[in-house]
């Protein structure tokens, strides 16, 4: 049974890629990419209570998922097989971040589940003993565990830290359609051998999203999102898609234009302004945990 103090408050925030390129495909089916992933200021929220008894349960959560299937029922399983543990916890989740919208929210939340009851459960596993873990779960897990804003190759494992990235305001946006990130991969007109490029190409252009003509192409309503938020003052930066998913975002020079322009936005749509972050609010949570 639960011993009935919960730990509160810990983030699971969402992600942005500034940029993703699909640079081949592997002989399992896995394609090849190369991005930089961002932090957000917002996301999803947490909380945990160690159980006794060895139960694993998920309290509350997004009903669109059964708990079973749900990323972080299974990375607290796969956190107490791998540690040879037999404790258990109850899993409080706030879900804010939408699914299937490219943000990572379902990657996220695992890792914050790894973290966290790394940490209450006394597992004492190490940040890549936790990624090693992560990845079994989602090649995005590993770089929420790590907690720092990223440079990726490989399916998105191969992680080198970009410390010194802008960190601007965004501006979120997504209409009300989901995209199936299956049928994006699938779709036969996928650009999968953008020519690789350097970290100092994607500092000198921002490259782009490969997924972008596809879901432009199949999702009106994501073209539309795309065009409108391009047009926003001020001027200059274009909108992008952001991951395989549906949200697009546009960065801002401070939060009082991403709000002048969240002002205007179409009806039908939802949309929210984060701060962009180099360093994952989890790890800022982690550290008063210390």
């Amino acid at each position: 049974m639960s011993d009935g103090a919960l730990s509160r408050d810990w983030p699971a925030p969402a992600k942005l890629n500034l940029f993703l390129h699909i640079t081949g495909r592997q002989a399992d089916g896995y394609h090849t990419l190369q991005t930089v992933f961002q932090f957000l200021d917002y996301g999803d929220r947490l909380a945990f209570g160690v159980r006794d008894d060895g139960q694993i349960n998920r309290v509350n959560g997004p009903e669109a998922v059964p708990a079973d299937d749900d990323l972080v029922v299974r990375a607290a399983r796969r956190l107490r097989e791998a540690a040879g543990l037999d404790t258990g916890a109850d899993i409080y989740l706030e879900k804010r971040l939408p699914l299937q919208a490219g943000l990572g929210g379902g990657s996220s939340d695992a890792a914050t589940t790894l973290v966290a009851l790394n940490r209450l459960w006394r597992a004492g596993l190490s940040t890549e003993q936790l990624a090693a873990v992560g990845l079994e779960l989602g090649a995005d897990v590993p770089v929420f565990i790590h907690g720092q804003a990223a440079w990726a190759e490989g399916v998105g494992e191969r992680l080198t830290p970009l410390e010194d990235l802008p960190e601007p305001w965004f501006l979120v946006v997504q209409p009300l359609v989901q995209v199936s990130t299956r049928e994006i991969f699938q779709a036969p007109e996928l650009t999968r051998n953008s020519p690789p490029i350097t970290i100092a190409g994607f500092r000198a252009d921002a490259g782009h999203n490969d997924f972008e003509p596809v879901v432009r192409s199949r999702y009106p309503e994501i073209a539309a999102a795309l065009d409108w938020l391009t047009d926003q003052e001020p001027a200059g930066g274009s909108a992008r898609l952001t991951g395989s998913g549906s949200c697009v975002f546009k960065a801002f020079p401070g939060a009082e234009h991403a709000e002048a322009a969240k002002a205007l936005m179409p009806r039908g749509w939802q949309a929210f302004i984060a701060r962009g972050c180099n360093r994952s609010p989890l790890w800022q949570r982690l550290a008063e945990e210390s």
